[in-house]
């Protein structure tokens, strides 16, 4: 009997760790270990060979091997198909691991939601596999992953130009780039309890989007990803704010429960309906109907005490020409209603004006506010100034109108703005012409170009998008900057990386830098030998992966003036200035 089988007989002594239909909760396992669970550890103790694999003699003490055990059972050789068996085992439970059925208090339970999930969005070039860097951390793991960030290559955009900077103050609008749980962990030690509003416009997981880390433990892996994020989303909002999250049928009903979880399902405001075209023409018959709809998840930090606007909806020019369609001696169009009668019988009529009207109440499905990069208009010639279309970019960018009514909805001039899922910087761009301090995270360079441009072109007067219905003129300003990578230029060169030579390199080059995880032992890989050869690339890479400490990906503030990390004086300034420690 192999080790791996042994291991599992142990387990099998426990029935928490097993479903009904016999298939091993893994997670469960795992979560129990890093737990210290007394139970899990006497039966792996009783038994001879667990207990000289797991337990390590201390002055006659037996010390538990967590971390260890930990590997064993995410290994691959241990029951190799066990992401298939995870993915059927996410789902409604109670508190004490009932189905729904049994109870009213029901949460979200699937594989390592307890964990941190670091996952970037780096994925320029569709043809490429995303790389499985994503990294699940154990709560004892999570130590300096999300300490504040050292930032680098910060710069001032004005209608003047663009100039290197040293300092920020608090009126600034922000843009960062680098991976956004990392980023908005930096932002709570400035920002927490300071933001009126998030909007984020994150990856479906559609199977087909760009949030491809594991096509085999998709779900799981995007709910980790969401809860850490909306975790400190939190902690960022004012007790008035609000969050909205966008997002279409493939996860919204996990996303719900969810979001529950996190904000609370008694700060849930409402879910509205974003129709995003039109039924008719342009779309081939299916037998099932075609989607034509998003929605987008309303909460509040405290639901009695949410800032919430009144807005209206104009009136159609159908609706206008059937119910305001007389009009008096002034020109101004109104409609009537008959309000009784007088003594001698006549009718009494109550005069409502065009002009004095505010539109149609909002309601929450939103039909009016179309999809920019499916509108005809936008294709028009001699319209080109108008378009808000980013031709380079061929995702899904949502419209201004529809930020700007998000805006509206839940903010006054001078509140910020977060969007951690910057896009093509829509919601910076709207924000910014309705005069709301906002902040913007992106990873991806490509789309930093985008935004960079788009944002210049506001400064500068665009006409395009909200503009006019603003009356945005143009100015303002707002600042660039990165988070300082460290062990993130490994993983942007493995990512790179097309054959094994290219590899092997970094491999020697990761090595001497010592920025490694403490979980690997460096004399355990051989570069040469057989086993490494016959790996796929992928597989190279992934191995290359986990090499990494996750911990060093971006430089600490606490670290920022260890000379080996090079920080310049320069950023040194500016990160102070940003933490206010000047």
């Amino acid at each position: 009997m192999n080790f791996y089988n042994e291991v599992l007989d142990v387990l099998k002594s426990d029935e928490r760790f097993f479903s009904d239909d016999g298939q091993l909760l893994r997670n469960a396992v795992y979560e129990a270990a890093m737990q210290m669970d007394a139970k899990l550890i006497k039966a792996l103790y009783d038994n001879e060979e667990t207990r000289k694999h797991f337990f390590t003699d201390v002055d006659g003490i037996a010390v538990f091997d967590k971390v260890g055990f930990g590997w064993v059972i995410n290994n691959r050789e241990f029951l190799p198909d066990s992401y298939t068996r995870y993915k059927n085992k996410i789902g409604l439970v109670n508190n004490k691991g009932e189905y729904i059925s049994a109870s009213n208090d029901v949460e979200l339970v699937f594989p390592y939601k307890d964990c941190v999930l670091e996952g970037g969005q780096t994925k320029e070039d569709q043809k490429r596999s995303e790389i499985f860097y994503n990294e699940t951390l154990a709560p004892d793991e999570v130590d300096r992953l999300l300490y504040p960030k050292v930032f680098t290559n910060a710069k001032r955009y004005t209608a003047d130009g663009v100039q290197s900077i040293t300092d920020i103050s608090e009126n600034d609008n922000l843009i960062i780039k680098g991976n956004n749980l990392l980023a908005i962990s930096s932002l709570l030690k400035v920002y927490e309890g300071k933001i009126k509003l998030i909007y984020i416009d994150p990856p479906f997981n559609t199977g087909s989007d760009s949030f491809n880390y594991n096509d085999r433990f998709s779900r799981s892996s995007w709910l980790a990803f969401m809860k850490n994020r909306l975790s400190i989303a939190k902690k960022l909002l004012t007790r008035d704010g609000n969050i909205f999250i966008h997002i279409d049928i493939n996860q919204s009903h996990y996303l719900k429960v969810l979001a529950d979880e996190v904000f609370g399902e008694e700060n849930f405001v409402e879910e509205l309906i974003w129709s995003y075209g039109s039924p008719s023409g342009g779309r081939a018959a299916t037998p099932k109907p075609v989607n034509i709809h998003d929605y987008i998840l309303h909460y509040a930090s405290d639901y009695n005490n949410r800032k919430q606007n009144r807005v209206y909806v104009p009136y159609s020019q159908k609706y206008i020409n059937d119910w305001f369609k007389y009009t008096d001696e002034d020109g101004r169009r109104y409609r009537r209603r008959q309000r009784g009668k007088d003594e001698n019988g006549n009718v009494i009529w109550e005069k409502q004006y065009l002009d004095e009207s505010k539109g149609v109440p909002l309601s929450t499905v939103w039909a009016d506010i179309h999809q920019v990069y499916a509108d005809p208009r936008a294709y028009k010639e001699g319209n080109t100034a108008d378009v808000e279309v980013i031709k380079e970019f061929k995702g899904g960018q949502k419209p201004e109108a529809l930020i700007k009514r998000i805006i509206e909805m839940s903010t006054d001039e001078g509140d910020i703005v977060l969007d951690f899922h910057f896009g093509t910087g829509t919601t910076g761009a709207t924000a910014h012409k309705m005069h709301r301090k906002y902040i913007g995270v992106e990873q991806m360079q490509s789309q930093i170009e985008i935004i960079l441009k788009r944002m210049q072109n506001v400064i500068g007067g665009e006409t395009a998008g909200v503009s006019k219905e603003v009356n945005w003129q143009g100015g303002g300003s707002f600042v660039y900057c990165e988070l300082a990578k460290l062990n993130q230029n490994y993983v942007d060169a493995i990512e790179k990386a097309t054959t094994d030579e290219e590899l092997t390199k970094l491999y020697a080059d990761i090595l001497e830098t010592g920025f490694i995880s403490y979980k690997v032992n460096p004399k355990d890989i051989d570069v040469n030998s057989d086993e490494y050869i016959k790996l796929s690339i992928g597989d190279k890479k992934r191995l290359l992966m986990e090499l990494l400490d996750k911990n060093q990906l971006y430089v600490n503030y606490c670290d920022m003036d260890d000379e080996t990390f090079g920080v310049s004086e320069e950023d040194k300034a500016f990160t102070r200035s940003f933490y206010g420690e000047v």
